[in-house]
């Protein structure tokens, strides 16, 4: 037996860019993003939750870091220097990824949460999978590899 649990955060206005992108994705746009989590145990704890949510804190915490109100590049951004000197004049508050696509962008969300809440739990509990939104049109996926047997990684 399995049990999964979700949790979600939003409200987190941002920005990005995708250079190579031959259409309007190249220029800087932005989005309030959205990240849904699914968490999950083969034994509650002992509150009997699967992740008890009030020990994510420190994750609300980098999504606010990672998220709100920054500029998102990708690391191999052409036009990086610049983006980081208008960072040191104070003009954006600039993240750098591998990559910013909302596909990338959950996958990365989701390996920095399994080691997280595996960590938290001592791998009780581990994330099955993020989803990644950027508006009400438009998300990502990024699953655990082994989703079929639910066992943590």
């Amino acid at each position: 037996m399995t049990y999964i649990s979700t949790k979600r955060y939003d409200n987190l206005p941002c920005c990005h860019r995708q250079p190579k992108h031959q259409g309007h994705c190249a220029y800087i746009h932005g989005y309030s993003r959205e990240f849904t989590f699914q968490f999950a145990a083969r034994e509650l704890n002992e509150n009997h939750f699967v992740m008890d949510f009030g020990e994510l804190k420190d994750l609300k915490e980098w999504l606010d870091y990672m998220f709100d109100h920054t500029l998102l590049i990708n690391e191999d951004d052409p036009e990086r220097e610049l983006f980081e000197e208008m960072h040191s004049k104070g003009l954006c508050d600039l993240r750098i990824m591998p990559n910013v696509s909302m596909e990338a962008t959950a996958k990365y969300v989701f390996q920095y949460v399994d080691k997280l809440v595996k960590d938290k739990t001592k791998k009780r509990c581990w994330c099955v999978q993020v989803e990644c939104r950027e508006n009400s049109k438009n998300s990502a996926i990024y699953q655990a590899e082994n989703l079929n047997t639910l066992k943590p990684i």
